[in-house]
């Protein structure tokens, strides 16, 4: 054997796994299908603009100990996300804070955002929701629901909202102050250099081979090495026997624009259904950029089928069920590791799946001491 783990997939959580694991002496042999390291934070130099080329990355956290652990890779700037919602040309502050219901009924207090916001739950009749369009009416009311809710959510999960469970929208933020930062995170930013830079420097004392799937010949990239750090999708290593986990995909339309300033904002969140788009993200704001051009993509939510990038688990009853008998699968597999977004079926922002991979590293890294 040539190497203590094969790690598949280049994307974060292999990265961070393949850190620590050099960093104590162990071998390491990194595949990925895609021609470029990263995984979905992979940023590319164009006219000079930090392109995130598979949609929008910012980081943050509450933990000191993911903050530290970043920024010794990367120097960060203080980017601070605050997104705007655009309904058919109106221009509305997300997250929904007193601004949004400034804009929207022109009040002024606290009280009188809640006192407006109780009137249309109770005329919706909404008390118990059992539906994500509930939810939203009993968080928000019916105003907030229709203009800046409905349309997106029903793009982005190509259901009717009604369709949809309720936890979804339970940790859409909502604030009584004006405050447009949408994270409440003590840390927050963007690398300056790009994520690319930042995995670069993990998989440094890594062997790394690009453009190979590791389905082509799953046997002998196993016996390359002691044990596999698999972060694919679950379903597709047990070859489906249990069934096909459901996703949605993402399209992505990217262009070079001979302005200085498309929007004035790194994203803008279309939220009207009769857009075919979910947002659109200008990348130069991100890291503050004054080059002479600007480079914009707008992101379109698709169905997702076997072959298509998987970008968002859809954790219904149905296919939480379908996980949990991969997921036991997993657990009788002695030589295999998974871990990350696509073999645990959840959506992690980018600090889960950093801690994540750290504590795994630990687990499997003491072990083999």
């Amino acid at each position: 054997m040539m190497y203590d783990y094969l790690i598949v997939g280049a994307g974060l959580f292999g990265a961070v796994f393949s850190y620590e694991a050099t960093k104590q002496g162990k071998t390491c042999l990194v595949i990925d299908k895609r021609h470029h390291i990263g995984g979905n934070i992979y940023t590319e130099k164009q006219a000079g603009i930090d392109v995130h080329k598979y949609g929008a990355h910012i980081f943050h956290t509450n933990s000191k100990k993911i903050w530290d652990y970043v920024n010794q890779f990367a120097a960060f700037n203080r980017f601070t996300n605050t997104p705007i919602a655009n309904y058919h040309g109106d221009i509305y502050n997300l997250p929904f804070n007193m601004n949004t219901f400034h804009q929207l009924w022109g009040v002024v207090t606290p009280d009188e955002a809640k006192e407006v916001i109780e009137r249309q739950k109770q005329q919706a009749g909404v008390t118990h929701p059992t539906n994500l369009e509930e939810q939203a009416i009993s968080l928000v009311g019916t105003d907030i629901y229709e203009k800046l809710i409905k349309g997106y959510t029903e793009k982005q999960w190509g259901r009717l909202a009604t369709e949809l469970p309720a936890f979804i929208i339970k940790r859409l933020p909502v604030r009584f102050t004006y405050d447009n930062n949408y994270f409440n995170d003590r840390y927050q930013g963007i690398p300056t250099e790009g994520y690319t830079h930042i995995i670069e420097q993990m998989l440094e004392k890594s062997d790394v081979r690009l453009g190979i799937d590791f389905f082509d010949d799953k046997d002998h990239y196993q016996q390359l090495a002691k044990k596999t750090v698999f972060t694919g999708m679950i379903d597709q290593y047990f070859d489906y026997v249990d069934g096909t986990l459901d996703y949605r995909s993402l399209r992505f339309e990217t262009e070079l624009k001979p302005i200085s300033n498309y929007q004035g904002n790194a994203v803008v969140n279309y939220t009207d259904s009769d857009t075919p788009y979910t947002r659109i993200i200008e990348h130069k704001h991100f890291n503050f950029g004054t080059q002479p051009d600007t480079i914009i993509t707008k992101e379109y939510p698709s169905d997702w089928k076997k072959g298509d990038e998987p970008y968002y688990p859809i954790n219904d009853e149905k296919n939480n069920a379908l996980y949990l008998k991969y997921k036991q699968r997993a657990e009788k597999e002695t030589n295999v590791i998974f871990g990350g977004r696509l073999a645990t079926y959840k959506y992690y922002d980018m600090h889960q799946v950093i801690g994540a991979a750290l504590e795994t590293a630990e687990r499997a890294l003491s072990h083999d001491q």
